[in-house]
């Protein structure tokens, strides 16, 4: 049964005394105005926000946004998921867009154009979220999704941005993906999901971990190793809002905001003060997203 307080947003935690970024966010997913949203999460310490697109729709959404607020930065991508659906037809409507009919190559093609022209305005600073998921998309998606992430990475590397990976069960090819292609020197894992293990391996490459709220839940040991070993100066905190909100409020409506109730827990992880564990985000997702 869900909670009476499903949709109730969680109170204001205490403000951060050291300001920190919401590294992937989504605001149009979110009640409320963003003017109310950026000042509610000013109000706590959370001066800066990555707005992520997941469509083109989306994309343009964001790069507007981010063009109209200081504060706002922009990513531009098809989500992984978005991809197969260009390709091969949406007929349940399950996104945003409605019921789509198949556009075949030539449709995601046209997708990935204006996603590459968004990628070249100078308040995008990331390309993402793109990447692979094998939770959502079936073996008949899967091609479809690895051409996407592939230009994706193209675009990046060209556009010398950011290049922001959603990797959901999927870690191997993932991977494997940024292997055959060359990951841009600068590279994010939003919302990471992997172990300790691949921690390791991210690390060695230089790619940014982006820790969000499910690194508090009760059955999230593995992120919480993850978390242990990561080096700090890879490491970076998000809401992934509205979705991912952080014990004790999962299951009520994530906002930037309740970043510091994350920052929190990721502090007492790796046994340093919430100051230290702020300092150390906030420089990474400076120089991760070069602003």
């Amino acid at each position: 049964m869900p909670s009476k307080n499903a949709d109730v947003p969680p109170p204001l935690p205490e403000p951060l005394r050291v300001a920190v970024a919401d590294s992937h966010t989504h605001l149009d997913m979110q009640s409320g105005t963003v003017e109310e949203g950026l000042a509610k999460a000013a109000s706590v310490g959370v001066t800066t926000v990555v707005q992520v697109g997941c469509d083109v729709r989306g994309s343009r959404w964001a790069a507007e946004t981010a063009a109209a607020h200081d504060s706002v930065h922009a990513t531009v991508a098809l989500h992984p998921n978005e991809a197969p659906r260009i390709v091969l037809g949406d007929p349940d409507g399950w996104s945003r867009q409605g019921a789509r009919e198949p556009g075949g190559d030539a449709a995601l093609d046209e997708a990935l154009g204006e996603i590459d022209a968004l990628a070249a305005l100078p308040y995008v600073l990331g390309v993402g979220e793109t990447g692979l998921d094998h939770f959502r998309t079936g073996p008949e998606g899967m091609a479809a999704q690895e051409r996407s992430f592939r230009a994706h990475i193209e675009i990046a590397k060209r556009h010398g941005k950011a290049l922001v990976i959603h990797d959901r069960e999927a870690h191997e090819d993932v991977l494997r993906v940024l292997k055959e292609e060359g990951a841009p020197e600068r590279t994010v894992f939003h919302c990471y999901s992997g172990d300790a293990d691949m921690a390791r391996i991210c690390a060695e490459h230089g790619y940014f971990m982006s820790f969000a709220g499910n690194v508090t839940f009760k059955n999230a040991q593995g992120l919480r190793d993850a978390l242990a070993v990561a080096p700090l100066d890879l490491v970076l905190v998000e809401t992934d809002a509205p979705f991912l909100t952080p014990a004790p409020y999962r299951g009520r409506p994530n906002a930037p905001y309740l970043i510091p109730v994350t920052v929190r827990a990721m502090a007492e992880i790796r046994g340093i003060d919430e100051d230290a564990m702020a300092t150390a985000v906030s420089a990474n997702t400076a120089r991760a997203f070069a602003y």
